[in-house]
Parts: C-alpha cells; structure tokens; sequence
C-alpha cells in the first residue's frame, strides 16, 4: 500500500486561488493544520499525519506549491503572504481554534500565524524550524534590490525540464533528501514525460530573495505574541544546526511555554521510514498541553 493511500485529498477556493491538500483521520479529533517547508508539498506530511491517532489532520500545498495554484504575476511570496488565506482555511474548515505543525518554512509560517491570532492556535509543533534568520534595518534597500534582480531573471527563465524521471529524483536528492521522500513528493509536484522531459512544478519565483525580511526587534514582537505551547523538535544533522544555539537562547527568552526536543536525523526527519518515536513526542505534547 502507497504512504498515501490512507490520505483523503480535498480542494478549496479561497481569495481566487485553488488550494489543494490531503486529510486524514476524523471530523471531532484534536485539529491539525500541517504546513510544509519550502519547495515540498503537502505528501511531506505522509507519514507523520497517517499515525497522529486521534487527530484530524489537513496538510495543505501551500500556494505556488504541489497542485495549488500558483500566485498572480504581480504577488510575491514573502513568508506572510499565505497567512490570509490560512485564516481562510481555518474558517472553512469550522476550526475555531487549531494545532500547527510546520517545517522548516512552514514552521515559521505557523509561528507567524499563532502570534497574528493566538486565539485560534491551540499548540504550535514546529519542525527544524522557527523564525527567520533577522536583517539589520541598514541592510533593507539591498534587500529590495536583491529581490528585484531574482524577480526579474526567475520569471524569465523557463522552467529546468528533465530528460527523465530519475534525473529530476536526483534533483531532489542532492542536498540530502531521501530518495523515497523525494518519490512522495514528487506525486504531487513532479509532471511531465519521457518525451517532453519532466519539470517540478512549484513557482520559480519561491527561489528568489525576499523584498522585505524581519529585524530582530520585529522577530521578538513575533515570539512574545505567541501564547499557545511550542514543542521545538531541532534535528541534530539539520539545517538550522548552523544557528541553533542563537534561535534557542531566544526561543527560552520570548516564548512563554517551550518544549525543545533534539531529533536524530537531517532536516526532512518527519519523512523517514521510522518516526515512532516523533510520532509519540507529538501526541504526548497533544495531550499534555
């Protein structure tokens, strides 16, 4: 049986774009909201969400990811861009209040959600991810002209087109990705053919800069606003290893209620064959918060 064949896949409508996703479990357990990291899909959550017992979990392909559509050509995808249309989602779904379980980008999307509506977020599972790396104000109009210039050539370069299908595998493999959490991903996000070549289908403009990055000040307004528990699962070959010791002393300085837990693996460890133990420390933080 496929990782995903225990997933329901369900569609919306919200501000003029099509949002797609995968569900799991039943209407009445604990809500959950999963949000993927950058250039991945809502299959990233396969296994993880098929062993959350007692949860209802939708996992969305955030926009210009997967199969949801991508933005209109005069948008951007800053990291609070998506937060409307999650409100949106939320009001859908008739979730009055939701857990959020992030990675990496969807990590620090959730955050950036549970301190814009505290109300609405009951718990915050963040993993191998938080909040941005933070901008000195002096460095804001370089970071505007950065974001022009990769604006500019990403959408004028066409999309890199594959010979075959395990040509655009290895793509996704190359910086550490499992080959079998790239074939999950590649379900929902990798199209094409033999004779046409094959393509990953997420929006080219997620390669490039950001206009408009957060400071630190801004970053701790963030954190305190956060009122909801947050379990920090930090893989220990991940990619935040490089800044951990910094996001942590400021996690336990802002955050009122932090559970850390150090995971051994690399960035993508939600989407290894064996998550049991991952899969506990969820619910317990679930149910004891």
């Amino acid at each position: 049986m496929s990782t995903l064949d225990a997933a329901r896949p369900c569609h919306w409508q919200i501000d003029g774009l099509s949002l797609h996703g995968l569900e799991w479990g039943e209407p009445g357990g604990q809500a959950v909201l999963a949000l993927h990291g950058w250039l991945d899909n809502a299959a990233s959550f396969a296994r993880l969400a098929a062993q959350l017992r007692g949860c209802h979990v939708v996992a969305i392909d955030l926009s210009g990811h997967g199969l949801s559509s991508d933005r209109s050509a005069d948008a951007s995808y800053q990291i609070w861009d998506d937060l409307p249309q999650l409100q949106g989602l939320l009001d859908a779904l008739g979730w009055e209040q939701v857990a959020l379980l992030g990675h990496s980008r969807g990590a620090i999307i959730s955050s950036l959600l549970a301190a814009a509506l505290p109300e609405r977020v009951s718990h915050l599972v963040l993993l191998d991810g938080m909040i941005p790396e933070a901008i000195e104000p002096a460095d804001f109009a370089q970071q505007m002209g950065r974001f022009l210039l990769e604006r500019k050539s990403s959408m004028n370069r066409p999309p890199r087109r594959y010979p075959d299908y395990a040509s655009a595998l290895a793509a996704r493999t190359r910086h550490g990705l499992a080959e079998p959490a790239a074939r999950l991903l590649a379900e929902r996000s990798l199209q094409g053919s033999d004779t046409e070549g094959w393509m990953w289908r997420n929006d080219p403009r997620l390669r490039g800069a950001s206009a408009v990055k957060l400071t630190q000040q801004e970053i701790d307004s963030v954190l305190a606003a956060i009122e909801a528990p947050v379990l920090l699962m930090l893989a220990t070959a991940g990619m935040m290893k490089s800044h951990a010791n910094t996001m942590l002393d400021l996690a336990a300085a802002k955050l009122k209620r932090l559970h850390l837990e150090h995971v051994e693996g690399g960035h993508h460890f939600h989407m290894e064959p064996v998550i049991d133990a991952r899969v506990d420390s969820i619910l317990a933080f679930l149910k004891e918060h």
